[in-house]
């Protein structure tokens, strides 16, 4: 292996420890073997399967990542809710629809998250992302469940917005638009749902 190739693995210690972590995690039993095992899964598949790497130049935010984190898991939550009574109503046909949402970031980092985090949550689901653009096309299961076509689309930007204040710097968030601190927006209502 070249001292160029070892440089590049050693860089990657995150990426082989965390799949070390999922190997772990997938055969259920936390042994010395599966974790020798998983890092050396991990080393192999960051050594042969070469990735392009993604720059990052914003900042971890703790009050930030963690309130990301816990608006995911209420919306999670929520929709799985929202989800079971459109599916349980008897004769209900959801009006579903594919909206396009312009991001304010460009950082394909930033794309790639808040898209994600769209597609995990139930009834909703990113089906293409223009990278050049910074624009999803989502579909909405309901959008009248959703609170209509702008407050889908507003409910994707809070994500965006959310994803930014935890992992973006001072000027990610200025070129965004965004103010480095966030506000309040009590009371403010988007076609008929409150934010």
């Amino acid at each position: 292996m070249s001292p160029s190739r070892r440089r590049s693995l050693i860089r990657q210690w995150p990426t082989i420890v965390w799949l070390a972590f999922v190997w772990v995690l997938l055969w259920g039993r936390p042994t010395v073997a599966n974790a020798l095992i998983g890092l050396l899964l991990g080393a192999l598949v960051t050594a042969t399967l070469r990735m392009t790497p993604i720059a990052f130049h914003g900042k971890v935010r703790p009050l930030g990542l963690l309130h990301l984190i816990a608006r995911f898991a209420i919306d999670l939550v929520r929709a799985s809710f929202e989800v079971s009574i459109v599916a349980l109503r008897p004769r209900h046909v959801p009006h579903g629809a594919v909206i396009g949402v312009q991001l304010r970031s460009h950082s394909d980092l930033y794309l790639t998250l808040t898209s994600e985090l769209c597609s995990l949550v139930p009834g909703s689901l990113v089906v293409e992302a223009h990278r050049l653009t910074g624009k999803l096309y989502l579909h909405v299961l309901d959008v009248e469940q959703s609170g209509g076509v702008e407050a889908a689309r507003q409910t994707v930007l809070d994500q965006e917005e959310r994803v930014l204040r935890a992992l973006a710097s001072d000027d990610e968030l200025r070129q965004a638009g965004l103010p480095l601190r966030p506000t309040r927006r009590r009371g403010r209502r988007v076609e008929g749902v409150s934010a």
